[in-house]
């Protein structure tokens, strides 16, 4: 019997890079928000472990990190169970919507309980952060969580988005190896309370706060892909009250006070864009650990 679930992308509401590690990453400080935009990830009773794709651009072999978290999954446990996993491709590549980090969590979750391996939550966290900076992301159902560190240090805030958002990808791919050797680091700056501006636009519905929100790759990446820029200044136009790239890019999205004009704006847009429209409080579906 196969088992189809949905990895759901998200955003970054502002991410501000803070310095370069020893180990060739960055420390940052970010807020991740999940999306109504989303792969499906098919899973069959197999005797081996295999890999299809709807993207004939993606790699479907052990290079892929749906391959490499069951590779990890199966390395850590001892099991030699397998699986076919068919992935349909719906988050764009590219785009800083982490598509591929939840594809990822969504294998090492499901494949601890189908293998019933009952790996505990540390264990899969661990295994998460081998594979990429944001993984560990994908196995919260928190609404909403702020996160450190290289963006594995997580703490889960208690509360959702009471805004509606639109998410576009500008047609244009950028690699976040390209974007971290690219952006101009600001040292010595004085960072907003970035849980404290969370609280204002989310409890007090204190839109205002949203200016205290930057994303430090929007310079490097408006610079050399102005169509990227362009889509951003047209979620603005179309009455988003805040408007920032997600990650590296280049998906861009827009906060929306009234979701009237969030449904105009997606209705509009997705005719040029690739688009996602996410609701006020939204929340993934429930998965089981």
């Amino acid at each position: 019997m196969t088992k189809i679930l949905k990895a759901y992308a998200k955003i970054n509401l502002a991410l501000f890079i803070t310095a370069k590690r020893a180990d060739g990453y960055h420390d940052l400080e970010t807020v991740f928000a999940p999306i109504n935009w989303f792969d499906e990830l098919h899973f069959s009773p197999s005797e081996t472990l295999s890999m299809t794709c709807s993207d004939a651009g993606l790699p479907a072999d052990d290079s892929n990190l749906c391959m490499k978290a069951a590779g990890l999954l199966r390395a850590e446990s001892g099991t030699k169970r397998g699986i076919k996993i068919h992935l349909q491709k719906n988050v764009p590549s590219g785009a800083g919507l982490g598509g591929g980090s939840s594809d990822a969590a969504t294998v090492l979750r499901h494949l601890n309980e189908a293998w019933q391996l009952h790996l505990p939550p540390e264990a899969l966290l661990k295994l998460a952060s081998a594979l990429g900076a944001d993984v560990a992301y994908f196995l919260s159902d928190a609404p909403l969580v702020y996160a450190t560190g290289k963006g594995e240090v997580l703490e889960p805030l208690e509360f959702s988005l009471p805004y509606a958002v639109v998410t576009l990808f500008p047609h244009a791919s950028v690699s976040t190896v390209w974007a971290y050797k690219n952006f101009k680091l600001k040292p010595n700056r004085t960072l907003p309370d970035l849980k404290a501006a969370m609280q204002q636009v989310c409890l007090n519905r204190n839109a205002a706060a949203f200016s205290l929100f930057e994303n430090d790759f929007e310079a490097v990446v408006f610079e050399h892909y102005p169509q990227v820029k362009a889509a951003k200044a047209k979620l603005l136009d179309a009455g988003a009250v805040f408007a920032s790239l997600s990650g590296s890019g280049s998906a861009v999205f827009g906060v929306f006070n009234d979701d009237r004009a969030a449904l105009n704006c997606y209705d509009d847009l997705r005719r040029s864009y690739p688009a996602s429209l996410t609701p006020a409080d939204f929340r993934r579906s429930p998965r089981k650990t």
